[in-house]
């Protein structure tokens, strides 16, 4: 072994390290932008047909800076009151929502008078601040707030930790879902598969078309959109992937057929869908307290059938004749091959495999954000790629790791970073920890000699 081969050897831990967050950047970027000719507020609102609006006061006096949040289908959105104490709150359609007063910011020793909300409104259980709110026949809402004397509900930080720390258990167990299939395409095909964004989004986008679209039941349309995924990782194999495969193209080309193909997938299911959020049969329900913690039985089915998901991958690739070779291959292909494992067909068991495990993850995706989008996918793609990377490319078992660290890290880093952010939370866990092991968590480091 020659001196530039030791050379390279000796920097490929660090290579991989940095071709791993160049991956998670650009599917960062790739995100298309938001529409510029958008009408906007002042605070940044997109302007729509339908909004919430009221007046805050104290004393028959406006409140001033008085932070509102409204949530719902997907959507976020946020204002704060003005000088006369007037706020307005847009939405994209017509559905019920989650209004929320920032506590914090209103006047010491006050609180929403509950007494005193419009007709209709229901607070949300423990808290005066947090209630439910609808559109009437018009797409307008005015809801007039009165604060009142008393004392504010708080919640210890203790609870709102062991609350989020479920959550991301909750989120990193569906992310694993979607990490280990593409984390077996990158073992046994080298290819970091941009386009498995789109692979999730099908999982959703079959769900919805048979259950909303077609009025099936909704276990049929969970049992089609499983099935439809691993048809969907039969023929990306069988069409594009096997033969530019048998014409030798290098992996930085198939990666940019992957962009292309992510892209083109994206705006294929944007015509076919719009732009909007669809919701799948009985999202949303109303949760269920544990203590501290606060759960929908969606919540709990969603992470059994992850646990039980994973459980079963993990027997394949143990037990199984397929399995085993799926590994094989994942540690050395030529050796694989010599030893007379049919690397295209394992292949095209891996492509199936995590068609399937993407369109399971699709389904959850579709109930955790909750809602069926056009980019659904996209917006895991960062978390995807950061969860291989850093439990170890190519290895099944390493993304599994990674996606839990990066499901905590995300939900467990708004304590104290605001939650427009918290996806660059795994960003930052994902650098630390790759400084101190280039490899991954569960990666190999080459040996030399």
């Amino acid at each position: 072994m020659g001196p530039t081969t030791l050379a390279v050897q000796r920097r490929r831990p660090w290579v991989v390290a940095f071709l791993g967050i160049l991956i998670a950047l650009s599917a960062f970027l790739l995100q298309p932008p938001a529409s510029a000719s958008a009408e906007t507020t002042d605070d940044g609102q997109e302007v729509t047909d339908f909004y919430f609006a009221g007046v805050i006061t104290f004393d028959d006096d406006p409140v001033e800076g008085v932070v509102m949040t409204i949530e719902g289908n997907g959507f976020k959105g946020e204002t704060e009151t003005d000088a006369e104490g007037k706020w307005r709150l847009y939405v994209p359609e017509k559905d019920k929502y989650t209004l929320t007063v920032d506590e914090s910011t209103l006047p010491d020793g006050v609180i929403v008078d509950a007494s005193l909300l419009p007709p209709g409104t229901q607070p949300i259980a423990g808290t005066t601040a947090s209630f439910e709110v609808e559109f009437g026949l018009t797409g307008t809402k005015i809801m007039n707030l009165f604060l009142g004397e008393g004392e504010r509900i708080t919640v210890s930080f203790i609870d709102q930790l062991l609350s989020r720390l479920v959550g991301g258990l909750n989120f990193g167990l569906l992310l694993a879902l979607a990490s280990m299939g593409a984390a077996l395409i990158y073992g046994t095909t080298r290819l970091s598969n941009f386009a498995h964004a789109e692979m999730v989004t099908w999982g959703g986008l079959v769900a919805l078309v048979t259950t909303t679209f077609w009025h099936l039941p909704l276990w049929l349309g969970i049992a089609a959109a499983v099935i439809g995924g691993g048809l969907f990782g039969w023929a990306l194999d069988a069409g594009l992937w096997r033969p530019l495969r048998r014409r030798g193209l290098g992996v930085v080309q198939l990666m940019i057929v992957s962009i292309g193909l992510s892209l083109a997938l994206r705006y294929a299911f944007q015509y076919l869908i719009g732009g909007g959020t669809r919701q799948l049969p009985g999202a949303s329900p109303a949760p269920i307290q544990f203590g501290p913690i606060s759960l929908s039985y969606i919540d709990l089915i969603a992470m059994g059938v992850s646990i039980i998901v994973i459980l079963g991958v993990a027997f394949f690739l143990t037990r199984t004749r397929i399995g085993k070779a799926t590994r094989a291959i994942s540690d050395n292909p030529q050796l694989a091959a010599a030893s007379g494992i049919d690397v295209d067909k394992v292949v095209r068991y891996v492509w199936i495999l995590s068609g399937t495990l993407a369109a399971i993850s699709g389904i959850l995706w579709a109930y955790f954000r909750p809602g069926v989008k056009w980019d659904m996918g996209m917006q895991m793609l960062l978390l995807i790629f950061a969860a291989i990377t850093l439990g170890g490319l190519g290895t099944a078992f390493g993304a599994l790791v990674g996606s839990l660290i990066v499901g905590i890290a995300v939900e467990v880093s708004t304590l104290w970073i605001p939650s427009d952010l918290k996806y660059a939370s795994a960003l930052v866990v994902l650098i630390v920890i790759l400084l101190v092991r280039p490899q991954g968590l569960l990666g190999r480091r080459e040996r030399l000699g």
